[in-house]
Order: C-alpha cells, then structure tokens, then sequence
C-alpha cells in the first residue's frame, strides 16, 4: 500500500465512510475531471484575432513589456540581432530545442551565437516560444520541457518570448482548453508558467523595482496577423 493510499483509508475510517457513500463521490469527481465547468468569462477579450492582437499588445505594454510584430518566423532573428544592438547586449542567446524555433534562419545573422538548452543563471538573453498569448491581460503561457526550459523564463536579465499571432487567446479558459488539447492527460507539461510584463516588485517602500525576481525585461515578438 502506497503512503497515498494509506492516508486516504485513515480518512475514511475517521469519516466512517462506506463504499456505498464513496461511489457517487467518485463519480461526481470523475466528471468533474472528464468535462471541468467554465467559470464567468468576460466579455473584454471575445473579439476576432486581429482585435486579440492588439488588446494583447495594448495590455503587455501596459505591464512594462515591449511588443513588436513580424509578418513571419523568417524575420525573428534579424529583430532579435537589432534588440541586442538597441539594447548594448551582447550577441549571445539561449534558447530550448523549440523545433519552431530552431528552424529559424539564425545562421544569417552572423554575429549572433545561439546556444541550445537551458540556462544556468550566465545567460543575459534568452528565447522561448510561447504556448500561447492572453489577450484580456497581455499574458503569456508557456509550457515547461525540454523544447521551453523553465530557467529561460526566470533567469536572464532579457526574456524575448515568440508567441504566433493565431494561438493569441481572448482569456484565460481558452488557453487552458488550448493547453489540454494540446498535450492531454498524461502527458501534461509539469509546470506552466503564466507570465504578465518583467519581473517586478514594490515591497520595500512601495518603491517599483524591475527584475526583482526575475528578467527585468521583457520583450515579446507577435508571429503573423495583421
């Protein structure tokens, strides 16, 4: 017997439940698991995709992200070598073997050195692609693994996240139904990271304070859409 199950059967014995009373409970709990009820959905993010786009930029920007967008993929490095430029950084990036990612035309951008997997706290920027984008609060999704490596969200002084124009969701429930169908269950991404504008803290004084746990800069790259 599994300490799980050991725990649950003290339970049930100080609850002096029966197999009788648990079976409608298991029932109940298995369709609670099978088809999860929707809570109120507002009304701010139920637009089209071109609509979508531009809350989500309008409300990242508002959390102290920057949002640029490019027609396609092939365009990614080239903007990401001029952020560098802009920004006095280095041209060095970290990225996860994001196969979307890694099909990008990197090597035409010749002065950048792209490293692959993740991060051990050395990195100044690095890349991720987003599972997906919330429009009503400008936040993004990403999912954990090998292809999106956690320590690429929280470790860098410059987080640069890609996002496609057409997985931009209008709310929170949309993107979790995104995310289970994606994966399913079983197969689930151990961490999903949810993630609005650079890291940011006001404990001390109340005084605004980027990077404090976390990037201190967030830039997000819009793939596709008008």
């Amino acid at each position: 017997m599994s300490g799980r199950d050991a725990i649950m059967n003290r339970i049930r014995n100080v609850l002096n439940a029966t197999d009788a009373e648990d079976d409608p409970r298991r029932v109940a709990a298995s369709a609670r698991i099978d088809f999860p009820p929707r809570g109120v959905i507002p009304a701010r993010g139920q637009l089209g995709l071109d609509g979508r786009i531009k809350l989500f930029k309008k409300m990242a920007e508002t959390a102290a992200a920057t949002v640029e967008k490019v027609s396609g993929p092939g365009e990614v490095p080239k903007r990401l070598a001029a952020y560098l430029r802009k920004h006095n950084l280095g041209a060095k990036l970290r990225m996860g073997s994001d196969k979307r990612l890694r099909s990008m035309p990197w090597a035409e951008e010749r002065a950048l050195q792209v490293a692959i997997g993740p991060s051990d706290g050395s990195d100044e920027v690095t890349v991720s692609h987003a599972l997906a984008g919330i429009a009503e609060t400008g936040t993004l999704a990403l999912a954990s693994g090998r292809d999106n490596p956690t320590t690429l969200n929280l470790l860098p002084e410059h987080h640069i996240v890609v996002v496609n124009a057409k997985d931009i969701t209008g709310d929170m429930e949309t993107m979790l139904d995104m995310l289970r169908e994606r994966f399913g269950k079983g197969v689930m991404p151990r961490t999903l990271n949810v993630i609005t504008g650079p890291s940011r803290s006001a404990d001390i004084e109340q005084t605004l304070l980027l990077g404090a746990h976390g990037p201190r800069a967030l830039h997000i790259v819009i793939v596709g859409g008008k």
